[in-house]
This record gives C-alpha cells, structure tokens and sequence, in this order.
C-alpha cells in the first residue's frame, strides 16, 4: 500500500471522519462504521484533504483533465481544496465547478453551474466524498452533458472518491463504483478502499481501532451487503 494511503487513513481518524460503532444509513443498512467529509472544518484540514486527493487523481488518471467538478454541497469544498493542492504538487492550472441545487435565472452567472464554466472540449474528473448506492451521479451527469453544444463534447475522465466502502449497489453484486463506471463509461476511483482500511488497522495494525470484536462485526457486515 502506497504511504499516502497509509498517511489518509490516519488522516481520517484524526479529524473523526471516519468512525466506528453502530450507525443507521441513508440507505436503512446498520453500518459498523461511517464516514462524514463534512467533519473536516479547517483550513488545514482541507489543504491536507485535497494533497491527497491530488495524489490519488495523479496516479490514477495522470494529468490528462481540464476540470475538478464537485456535486454539491460536499462536493464543492473538495474540488477547490484539491484544485489549489493539484498546482501546488503538481504545478498545474486546474479549474474547478459545481452544480446549484436550483438554477439561477438571473445575474451575469445564471445557469446550473457555479464557478468555471465547462464547455465543449473540456475534460472533466468528478470528485466526491463516497458513495454508497451511485444516486448522486444520476443527477450530476445530467447537468455535466447539458452543457455541451454538441453530444460528448464534454470528456467525463473519471470519478474519485476518498473512501469505497466496498459494499454492493441496490440490484447490483458489484459495488456503486463499479456501476457507475459501466453505466457511464468512465473511469471510478477511490484514495482508500474499506479493504485497505482493515489492511492498515487490523491486519498490519496494532489492533486498537478495528478490534477482534470490530472484525468481526465488519466480517458480518460485509458477509451481508459486500460486493461479490
């Protein structure tokens, strides 16, 4: 496992991002463990989160991509924090946007997209904080083509999320990532994965976040709602 993974894990138990317990998901599932991007509240925070969100995007996709579109709401801080930490590792200008919840009819930036403008030719990386079931795409990608003048004018590259959860999407034994990735056609990511999180806390850990009794009530819930 890379060192920045290592780095991000530790990273997400400091800023009790990610927790573990007993929690009730949007989706109805009780989950072992949650994790909440809306935890980080600084300044120093977000610069450290969009380091490794930029490290996890240049080796995944290169730096072959105009445009960092966040969905909102959580979506937005993560595509200006990784926006500013992409030039400053990587020397290069990214330009970054979002969607409003509820278009603007009005003033010189009216439309459904806040910040940069994409257009025709642009290519474009979606950064998300994790996604269980693969709804929030179904409303992006929509907004993300009307923007085009012509049909795939827009190159989506791809979508990364700081944590997959590993677990399988409704009517689906694959997980939500893997879907997306088929439905759209575009490459899914993920800086950690649920697996390497149990790698580095468990099974080359020292055993005291992901106890024996937390294996095995992770074990059980994946042993039920895991991708095959």
């Amino acid at each position: 496992m890379e060192q920045y993974k290592k780095d991000f894990i530790d990273f997400m138990l400091e800023c009790q991002v990610l927790k573990f317990g007993s929690f009730t998901l949007k989706s109805g599932r009780q989950s072992p463990f949650f994790m909440n991007a809306g935890a980080y509240i600084t300044g120093s925070q977000l610069f450290r989160l969009g380091k490794f969100y930029a490290q996890a995007i240049h080796n995944t996709f290169g730096d072959d991509f105009d445009v960092f579109f966040g969905p909102a709401y959580k979506g937005i801080p993560l595509a200006v924090a990784t926006s500013i930490a992409y030039y400053e590792l990587y020397g290069k200008e990214v330009k970054y946007c979002c969607d409003r919840k509820e278009e603007k009819d009005h003033g010189a930036d009216k439309g459904s997209i806040l910040g940069y403008k994409i257009k025709d030719g642009d290519r474009v990386i979606i950064i998300e904080d994790v996604t269980t079931s693969g709804k929030s795409i179904e409303e992006v990608y929509p907004k993300i083509r009307a923007q085009e003048s012509v049909e795939g004018g827009i190159k989506i590259v791809g979508e990364i999320v700081s944590l997959n959860r590993m677990e399988r999407a409704p009517d689906s034994n694959k997980s939500a990532l893997e879907v997306i990735s088929e439905k759209y056609n575009f490459k899914t990511t993920a800086i950690v994965t649920m697996d390497e999180v149990m790698e580095a806390l468990y099974t080359n850990g020292d055993k005291k976040v992901i106890t024996e009794e937390l294996k095995k009530q992770l074990d059980e819930y994946y042993a039920q709602w895991g991708v095959k």
